[in-house]
């Protein structure tokens, strides 16, 4: 898949220094971990029996975000596939948002959260 292209300029919102800083906290830290987070061991067993989030829940994605690039992923959240292991999830997409809309859209990313936990207490 192609994820990243190199001649792409970087958005207005994450500078040279911003990629400065995270490219040198991976060279202390290296890139391993961030490969390991939990969705890279669904296969394995922990035990639980039945997957469900039953708690409200929110996502917010950007309609331009690499993620929707994984094989299914796309079909797999706007068919609603995802709904029957998070029955209550409320999905947003933004048009022009990436992986990053939370920086991207600061303030849009905060009226919807608060808006939601409104809705919820």
């Amino acid at each position: 898949m192609d994820l990243f292209d190199p001649s792409t300029p970087l958005p207005p919102w994450f500078s040279e220094e911003d990629l400065s800083v995270y490219a040198s906290l991976y060279e202390k830290s290296g890139f391993r971990f961030a490969l390991q987070v939990p969705y890279r061991t669904l296969t394995v067993d922990i035990g639980i029996v039945n997957p469900k989030v039953t708690a409200p829940a929110l996502l917010i994605m950007g309609e331009k975000d690499y993620v929707l690039k994984f094989p299914g992923m796309e079909d797999y959240i706007r068919t609603g596939v995802v709904k029957n292991f998070v029955p209550d999830l409320d999905i947003t997409f933004l048009a022009e948002g990436s992986h990053f809309v939370h920086e991207q859209f600061p303030e849009q990313i905060n009226h919807l959260i608060i808006t939601f936990l409104a809705k919820h207490i």
